[in-house]
């Protein structure tokens, strides 16, 4: 489920704001001092992304999956952020603290200075959904003085999260179900801080969160959008872009799919019109859908790959049976590296944006998918 997001916009960080971090201030340049700031060429190449992005003959990139992250290094006080985006929300990343947010940035340089002159490390985040608008990102700058160091080296882990808004951290830091006084869903949504993410991180593994909101396998969220679904929308770079192919980088091999799709299917009653007469139906059609895009990911990732198809108490006991019944067929054919992962748990407060997942429920959420991989036989 997803409500109208907010089109409000706070003021970005100025250059007399306060101090995010001892020693550090985050600043978005105005055209006037942007003009005296060493801005990167198209030659720099000093970062790398996690997450689908779309590369741009510039050496920029464009994206609009939740969860996109930027990674880099440099030497010096300080780094500029170089970004073209009037939707989405970004975290700033310095040496694995988060110093700055930027929210609805615009088309500006954001700089953080103040820091020790010394090597450090800077991460850019994603924090919002925002299907339907593209982000692009023109890389770091090295303030004055400094330089931009060889980007960091991929990690040898790799995880592909794929679902919908519990996946894509929807309303996770609201701490109230109705959002709308606070700022609105993507004011309140941080997917850097959504149980994939979290895992990922302490299991120190490189990670898509290939997730939209209100999407399911056969059947969006109260039956919207009929004719579309989330299969839809999976094998685009930008999602906005009809007929869009995300061209698979060499790279990533990922050792483990966690899919989190059948909330939006059979949460809500069907309607008059829609093609399931019954939940049975739903339920069948569900399941011939689902066994097809196991078959895209095996025929995508190899015999290797661990897939793990989760399911939830919040839709009910139609979602979580039929998707341990497409495990036990999967299973009963001779794939045994697909896996049911059931999650629930009685501290689960969903103060979360409508009635979704907290950041408390999140770190719960993330320690049950860490319990349920310690006993999976992965290949890393």
């Amino acid at each position: 489920m997803r409500t109208a997001p907010s089109l409000s916009r706070r003021a970005l960080l100025t250059a007399a704001a306060a101090s995010v971090t001892a020693g550090a201030t985050a600043a978005a340049a105005s055209p006037a001092s942007a003009a005296h700031r060493p801005l990167p060429s198209a030659a720099f190449a000093g970062f790398r992304t996690v997450g689908r992005v779309q590369k741009a003959a510039d050496g920029s990139v464009r994206y609009s999956w939740p969860g996109i992250a930027f990674e880099g290094r440099f030497r010096g006080t300080g780094v500029g952020i170089v970004l073209d985006d009037s939707a989405n929300d970004y975290d700033v990343q310095i040496d694995g603290r988060t110093v700055s947010t930027l929210v609805t940035p615009g088309r500006t340089t954001s700089w953080v200075e103040g820091l020790a002159d010394a090597e450090h490390t800077v991460r850019l985040v994603k924090r919002t959904e925002c299907p339907w608008a593209v982000g692009r990102f023109g890389g770091f700058a090295a303030a004055r003085g400094g330089r931009i160091l060889p980007a960091p080296a991929a990690r040898s882990r790799q995880i592909e999260f794929i679902g919908d808004s519990f996946t894509a951290g929807y309303g996770n830091t609201s701490g109230t179900r109705d959002c709308s006084a606070n700022g609105g869903v993507d004011r309140n949504s941080n997917a850097d801080l959504a149980f994939g993410a979290l895992t990922a991180r302490k299991l120190d593994a490189d990670y898509q969160q290939n997730a939209f909101s209100g999407r399911g396998m056969v059947r969006n969220y109260d039956g919207g959008d009929p004719g579309t679904d989330y299969r839809t929308y999976y094998d685009r770079a930008l999602l906005n872009v009809a007929g869009d192919v995300w061209h698979k980088p060499r790279g990533w091999r990922p050792q483990v799919v966690v899919i989190g799709l059948g909330i939006n299917d059979f949460s809500t009653p069907l309607h008059a019109g829609e093609p399931w007469a019954t939940r049975s139906e739903l339920a069948a059609a569900y399941a011939s859908a689902y066994h097809g895009f196991l078959d895209k990911l095996r025929a995508r990732y190899g015999s290797r790959t661990f897939l793990v198809v989760s399911a939830t108490s919040v839709a009910g006991t139609a979602f979580a049976d039929t998707a341990r019944d497409i495990v036990g067929a999967r299973n009963a054919r001779g794939d045994d590296r697909v896996g049911y992962w059931y999650y629930d748990d009685p501290g689960l407060d969903r103060l979360g944006c409508d009635w979704h997942p907290s950041l408390h429920d999140h770190r719960i959420i993330s320690g049950l998918l860490d319990q349920y991989l310690a006993t999976v036989p992965l290949d890393w």
